[in-house]
């Protein structure tokens, strides 16, 4: 691992970590920040969804003690049973639409210039619901039903495209379906939990011999950098949340893909991954 192979790794550490549970977009980011430093390929891919890994790892230990509390009650308590049945609800959708387009979707939509229209578009769609009426009928996890979960699983399928935003479209999608901001926040964190486990194994089972050849140094700086990084953006949302709407998210979002659609009309930046559109 060369000094420049670590500038990379901790970079884009970094970037996944404020960014995975913010609703703009991890992938996106990761994208675009990859073209700029020129790591690109399928090592790229593999390694920015297993240091997603180190994003996870930071939501699991903030929320240790209900994730225990969770697991020791489930045999006798029926709200945990249906918290865990929610997730599992909401989880698959996402599981088996990946499995069938994945590859195709890879292949066509990773690129800097499907990632800046998705920011724009997902920015007009959270100022839509933010300003719209918001009827809640769900001000905490516990009291999400099943149907509400299946929503906002399909939701979540949205962000198969990069730019998206997993937290983005989960989060949002439950607003619309009734839940509390800090309902579909936490539901949208633990939903993560589940999610980027399985995308981290399928990418290690089919890149896994990539990735550890030579690419440890890398993989363990990216890691514990996205642990820590996400650690500080999770406690960070949960504060905010509390007393703002998501609406300075949106226009970040159309801020910034405007910034990067310009950036390509003009020729200002060469994006090596454009394809034909």
């Amino acid at each position: 691992m060369t000094f420049g192979d670590a500038g990379d790794a901790l970079i884009l550490g970094i970037v996944e970590g404020l960014t995975e549970f913010l609703p703009i977009s991890s992938t996106g980011h990761q994208i675009i920040v990859a073209d700029l430093l020129n790591f690109s390929g399928d090592k790229a891919v593999a390694f920015n969804v297993i240091i997603q890994l180190g994003a996870i790892l930071a939501v699991v230990w903030e929320y240790r003690a209900k994730i225990a509390g969770i697991a020791i009650s489930l045999p006798t308590n029926i709200e945990s049973r249906r918290f865990v049945r929610n997730v599992l609800i909401a989880f698959f959708p996402a599981v088996l639409l990946g499995l069938a387009f994945a590859d195709v979707i890879q292949h066509y939509l990773f690129n800097p210039i499907t990632v800046a229209a998705a920011l724009v578009i997902g920015g007009i769609l959270i100022l839509w619901a933010e300003k719209r009426k918001h009827l809640v009928r769900a001000e905490s996890i516990e009291q999400i039903r099943w149907h509400d979960a299946l929503k906002v699983g399909c939701c979540q399928c949205l962000a198969l495209i990069p730019g998206t935003s997993r937290s983005g479209s989960t989060i949002i999608g439950g607003l619309f379906f009734g839940l509390s901001r800090k309902a579909a926040t936490e539901f949208s964190f633990f939903l993560a939990i589940p999610t980027m486990i399985g995308a981290t194994t399928y990418m290690f089972i089919k890149h896994g011999s990539t990735l550890i050849d030579g690419n440890l140094g890398m993989l363990a700086i990216g890691f514990v950098t996205a642990f820590i990084f996400a650690m500080i953006a999770v406690r960070a949302l949960l504060r905010f949340i509390g007393h703002h709407s998501y609406a300075a998210f949106a226009w970040y979002r159309i801020a910034f893909g405007l910034l990067i659609l310009a950036t390509w009309q003009f020729g200002w930046i060469d994006w090596a991954h454009v394809t034909e559109l």
